[in-house]
């Protein structure tokens, strides 16, 4: 897997994620900032979503995040509840039928 230095603004990026723990930071960075519009490319989006993937997204519990729980959603865990805002510009969009 190719990591994303960009996710490590506050340290060296890693060179290989080794450790569970490792995998839920790199998780919880990847999501925080797909959540404000910086997407993860498309072969990072395909490798978390394989089954090597699956306990750490089910051990990462960042609630507040509406991409952590589309993550949730690909793996097939259980629906958690959503503790985050959402903005209520979004509720009134008239595409959110077609999302």
């Amino acid at each position: 897997m190719e990591i994303d230095g960009s996710l490590y603004p506050d340290q060296d990026p890693p060179t290989e994620l080794r450790t569970l723990g490792d995998r839920i930071d790199y998780l919880h960075r990847m999501c925080a900032a797909w959540d404000f519009g910086i997407l993860p490319d498309a072969a990072t989006i395909g490798d978390v979503r394989g089954p090597g993937w699956r306990d750490a997204v089910d051990r990462c519990r960042f609630l507040t995040s509406p991409s952590y729980h589309l993550l949730r959603e690909w793996h097939g865990l259980e629906r958690l509840a959503f503790l985050g805002s959402v903005p209520s510009r979004i509720s009134s969009d008239p595409s959110l039928e077609h999302v």
